[in-house]
């Protein structure tokens, strides 16, 4: 057997920039290990799947340990093939998930936005795992499915060394940092050991929690936001009540196929 596999950068407008994710379109699903299998050999943070049913598109996503159940980077990847490579002339395009339920992505112009459900944090207390972990102690904690920690400064926040041995030891899919930015809005960044994803380039489900929190913060429903990483990438962020807009623009690196010998489709 032999699928179509795809590398784009997303969150970015340049190649070598943002997050790269694969994207493999499949006419029926395979066994679940071999989706898994084929993640931990891309050894991308995040590889993509989706099937075409019903007008919509079944996905599901991958890390190279883990299946999970939400990416912003990948489904906003995913698009972008659907649109770009698989002729698709529609201005939205519906992905189910069966964990995280309908989720569309828009286009609009150059930009694909991304139209999720907010993940609500909450006030928590502050972990020693978390402050030896990034090695400096936040100014405020929240808890969703991810830590949140607040800083003052966007310095703070870019000049952060974490201790994965540390973070790893947390209960949550992963740890936010994040503060106000000198030049856009708010930044963050994005670690997740706990899943094989130490440091996420730009990750588009930790704004879900990161939305909400900066638009009431700031007072502001439009909102400019920038991951610190080193590849970096930029977010083009709408606060709409328990649904958030989380746009941005994408670039194709790479197109190949899989070769997967003695590997059947499951029925």
């Amino acid at each position: 057997m032999r699928i179509p596999i795809y590398q784009v950068d997303a969150f970015t407008k340049k190649t070598f920039g943002g997050n790269p994710a694969a994207v493999c379109p499949l006419k029926s699903w395979l066994p679940e290990k071999t989706l898994q299998a084929i993640a931990a050999e891309n050894n991308l943070s995040e590889t993509a799947f989706f099937v075409r049913t019903n007008g919509a598109f079944a996905i599901r996503w991958f890390t190279p340990l883990v299946e999970i159940d939400l990416c912003g980077h990948a489904t906003l990847a995913s698009a972008h093939v659907i649109f770009e490579h698989l002729g698709v002339k529609a201005k939205e395009v519906v992905f189910r998930s069966r964990k995280s339920g309908r989720l569309r992505t828009l286009k609009r112009g150059n930009r694909l936005y991304l139209d999720f459900p907010v993940l609500d944090a909450v006030p928590a207390e502050t972990p020693v795992a978390l402050v030896n972990g990034l090695g400096r102690k936040p100014r405020e904690v929240f808890k969703g499915r991810d830590y949140m920690a607040v800083f003052d400064e966007e310095a703070d926040v870019a000049g952060l060394e974490p201790d994965f041995t540390e973070l790893v030891k947390l209960d949550a899919v992963g740890i936010i940092a994040t503060a106000r930015g000198v030049t856009a809005d708010f930044v963050s960044r994005f670690f997740a050991p706990q899943v094989g994803v130490p440091e996420d380039p730009v990750t588009g489900s930790s704004h879900t929690q990161l939305i909400p929190f900066w638009a009431h913060r700031l007072k502001k429903r439009k909102l400019h936001a920038y991951q610190v990483s080193k590849r970096g990438g930029e977010l083009f962020c709408e606060h709409h009540g328990d649904r958030v807009l989380i746009g941005g623009q994408a670039v194709t690196f790479m197109t190949g196929e899989i070769e997967l010998p003695g590997v059947r489709s499951e029925i």
